[in-house]
């Protein structure tokens, strides 16, 4: 009993001190949005001889209600458990009374859920507190991919963003602009936040399908288990897919984690790995053409990075860009991003990459829970950071702000890359404050990986094909002709209309 005892104590020091394993930190695109733990050991604050002086982000929409396939699987298994006479027991005695968290079904499956919303909202929230880059009143401009779902996280983001003081009264004030771009279509080629579908070539390098083989590794095994707590019903793999996929689309849509709690840690770290099989080769750095499609979303945020903030680009530029450069898209357009920039795709310990179809690797940096969450997000950021961190006793002139970390005239300009929060070093090239890359290193990083990428007309076949382009200029030309955008205010001025009592 004694020993016991001592157990149960240590079991709680080790929840208490580490936290519990959390299915919903495992559940790749399923995820809700949180900070990615620091897997290289860098402190995600800014340094404190540096101050963020332009960034840019390109970020999945906010959770949503699921796509028709999977709302077909939902129904499918709603049909099962209601058609059948049996008894469930244990951790799934809830199952006779669950229904379909779908209430609303000709408006809800591919849209965004209340928590999308509230996650996008946030997010706004959150950027302008850390970068404080608008002036109160300022209006501010957002890209985004056409789908609704994705224009709809823009605005929600653009309302926390402009959510501070009293402009309603003040109709040219305030106001967010999003510009929405041809969302999956194949005649935008580059100049597009969703490039994959214009690149022709791009479906021959997918071979995403290793996560269906590995998948089949596992989920009879855990249906076998399950069935144990079921008289008169069995559970099939199928079934199991579609059970861990309600965990994390269920507890955003309603807080019901149900779900979560009836599969066990190893499964969850398999269902994960599935999930990463399917990132790495079917859109990250495990097809060969995702560095060619990411590319050019790379090069022009790194073309305005290195420039001055708020700079004209030159050139055929109609549109000065913000310091802080918003893109909104689908999960699928995050991984080739990565893969452009040349990480989480190395390691020093040798067999880590290509990802092993068939075992998972503890030591992998690539993790689709840390970069397909919803919400999920790669940022770049410019760091303009002084010699030394600032004095402990600084001293004040009357009438005289003294000027912030930074901002002398010998500050020196470097890139970090953060994913869903957590910073992520260029390879070779982290000498700077926090693990930052010089300025002229990153340009000169970014020059080597578009050799690697290689010519977007050319590697994906557009030769010959009227107006290919390579070039994303969106953030530069608003509107861009070869995308054909359209822009949407928000909020609408005189939106808030006074009812009679």
């Amino acid at each position: 009993m004694a020993a016991l005892t001592v157990n149960l104590v240590l079991a709680t020091l080790v929840a208490v001190c580490y936290g519990r394993f959390d299915p919903l930190q495992h559940s790749g695109p399923a995820s809700p949005y949180f900070d990615a733990p620091s897997q290289f050991g860098i402190d995600s604050s800014t340094p404190s001889q540096c101050v963020v002086d332009s960034a840019a982000y390109i970020v999945r929409h906010g959770s949503r209600y699921p796509e028709p396939g999977s709302f077909a699987g939902w129904q499918a298994l709603f049909a099962k458990l209601q058609n059948a006479t049996y008894t469930a027991h244990g951790p799934l005695a809830f199952l006779p009374s669950w229904v379909v968290p779908v209430d609303d079904a000709p408006h809800q499956p591919l849209y965004l859920t209340s928590t999308g919303a509230g996650e996008a909202f946030k997010l706004g929230v959150d950027l302008r507190k850390r970068y404080r880059f608008t002036p109160g009143g300022d209006n501010f401009t957002v890209w985004a991919a056409g789908q609704q779902r994705v224009v709809d996280t823009s605005a929600y983001f653009l309302q926390g963003y402009l959510s501070q003081g009293n402009y309603l009264a003040a109709p040219p004030e305030n106001r967010g602009i999003v510009v929405a771009m041809p969302d999956s279509v194949n005649y935008t080629f580059a100049d597009s936040l969703t490039p994959s579908n214009g690149c022709p070539a791009y479906k021959g390098g997918d071979t995403s399908a290793k996560a269906t083989t590995f998948r089949a590794t596992y989920q009879g095994k855990i249906a076998a288990r399950l069935n144990r707590y079921l008289d008169g019903l069995a559970l099939n793999a199928s079934d199991v897919g579609t059970m861990q996929d309600l965990c994390g689309f269920q507890a955003e849509v309603s807080g019901d984690t149900r779900f979560c709690d009836i599969f066990e840690e190893e499964e969850w770290n398999d269902y994960e790995y599935a999930h990463d099989l399917n990132y790495y080769y079917g859109s990250g750095p495990g097809n060969p053409y995702s560095a060619t499609v990411g590319f050019p979303w790379l090069q022009a945020v790194t073309g305005l990075l290195a420039s001055a903030p708020n700079a004209s680009a030159g050139g055929n530029a109609t549109f000065v860009p913000p310091a802080l450069v918003m893109s909104f898209t689908h999960d699928n357009n995050l991984p080739p991003v990565v893969a452009a920039l040349g990480i989480w795709n190395t390691s020093d310990a040798r067999g880590v990459y290509p990802l092993s179809p068939s075992r998972a690797d503890a030591r992998r940096t690539f993790r689709s829970s840390y970069l397909v969450s919803f919400l999920g997000h790669v940022a770049l950021e410019r760091l303009s950071c002084d010699a030394h961190a600032p004095s402990s006793a600084v001293r004040h002139t009357a009438g005289q702000v003294v000027a912030a970390a930074g901002t002398s005239a010998g500050a020196q300009k470097y890139v970090r890359i953060r994913i869903n929060d957590a910073v992520v070093p260029v390879p070779g090239c982290a000498s700077g404050p926090g693990s930052s890359c010089p300025m002229e290193g990153f340009v000169k990083h970014v020059q080597a990986r578009g050799a690697v990428a290689g010519d977007f007309v050319e590697r994906c076949g557009l030769q010959g094909v009227a107006n290919a382009t390579g070039t994303l200029d969106i953030f530069t030309k608003v509107p861009s002709a070869d995308a054909e955008t359209f822009t949407l205010l928000a909020p609408q001025a005189n939106a808030l209309v006074p009812v009679g009592l």
